[in-house]
C-alpha cells in the first residue's frame, strides 16, 4: 500500500488553502508527492502558515499565490498566471469560498449572502474549471476536483441550507457535465463533505453538536483530512476510471 496514490511528478493548485479544507488538501497532495501551489484570497500570512506546514511534514517547498475571486476579471487572468509560474498543472482544486457562518459575514443580509455565493463559489469554480480544463485538455492530460455539499441535493432547513443548496447544487452539477465536455482527456470530479469540523464547527453550540452524532452514523464530526484524503486518491492514476461523480464524504449520513 506504500505506493497507492502517488502524486511524484505531479503539480497542484488547491484554492482557497490557506485553512481548513483547503489547507488539509494541500499538505496531503504535497504528502502524497506532488509540488504545490497554496492559493490565497486576503489571508497570506496564513497561506505562509500552509506552506511552513508543507514543508514541515514532507521537506518540500510550495509556491504562495494570490488572487481575489470576488473579480471576476481576476478569476480569468488566474490560470494565465499559475500557467507562467508552472508551465502546467497536472490538478487543479477549486476549494475557495465565502465564509457565511463565522465573523461578521454571518450578519449579512440574506440577499448579500446569496449574491457573494454565486460570485465567489460558483462562478469561480466554473470559470476556473473552464479554463483550466481547457488548458489540460491542450496538454494531454489533467484532473479537476470541486468541492459540493452532500444535503444539497435533499435538503437542510433554514436560510443557510437554502443559501448552499443554491451554490452547490450548482457546482456538482456543473462538474457532471463539464467531465463529459473535457473527457477522456480530463477527469472532473465533485467532493460533497457532510458535517467537517472547521472553523463553525468548532463553535458551534451543543444543539449542533448533538445533532452531527445524530445525523452521522460513523457518530463523529468528519475532519478536514477525511476530504483530503478523497482528493488525493481522486486526484491519483489510481481513480483513472473515474469521472463526472459526486462522492459523499459524510460518514454515511443519509438525512
Amino acid at each position: 500500500m506504500a505506493d497507492f496514490a502517488q502524486l511524484q511528478d505531479k503539480t497542484a493548485v488547491v484554492t482557497g488553502s490557506s485553512s481548513g479544507i483547503g489547507r488539509a488538501i494541500a499538505i496531503e497532495l504535497a504528502r502524497a508527492g506532488a509540488k504545490v501551489l497554496v492559493h490565497f484570497a486576503h489571508s497570506e500570512d496564513k497561506a505562509a502558515e500552509t506552506v511552513d506546514l508543507i514543508k514541515r511534514e514532507t521537506g518540500t517547498e510550495s509556491t504562495i499565490i494570490g488572487c481575489d475571486f470576488s473579480s471576476e476579471e481576476s478569476i480569468k487572468t488566474f490560470p494565465a498566471k499559475v500557467w507562467e509560474i508552472t508551465n502546467g498543472v497536472d490538478i487543479w482544486v477549486n476549494n475557495a469560498g465565502v465564509d457565511l457562518l463565522t465573523g461578521d459575514a454571518k450578519e449579512l443580509s440574506p440577499e448579500i449572502k446569496l449574491r457573494k455565493l454565486l460570485d465567489i463559489d460558483v462562478t469561480s469554480t466554473v470559470l476556473l474549471s473552464r479554463d483550466v480544463g481547457n488548458r489540460m485538455h491542450d496538454q494531454g492530460n489533467g484532473v479537476i476536483l470541486n468541492i459540493g455539499w452532500d444535503q444539497a441535493d435533499r435538503g437542510m432547513e433554514g436560510l443557510s441550507g437554502e443559501l448552499f443548496s443554491v451554490s452547490k447544487n450548482a457546482i456538482m452539477g456543473f462538474s457532471r457535465s463539464l467531465a463529459v465536455s473535457l473527457a477522456p482527456i480530463v477527469r472532473v470530479n465533485c467532493i460533497a463533505p457532510g458535517w467537517i469540523k472547521t472553523a463553525w464547527g468548532e463553535v458551534a453550540g451543543d444543539e449542533w453538536q448533538q445533532r452531527v452524532l445524530e445525523e452521522t452514523p460513523l457518530k463523529r464530526w468528519g475532519l478536514p483530512e477525511d476530504i483530503a484524503k478523497m482528493a488525493r486518491f481522486l486526484a491519483s492514476d489510481d481513480a483513472d476510471y473515474i469521472t463526472g461523480q459526486v462522492i459523499n464524504v459524510n460518514g454515511g449520513a443519509i438525512r
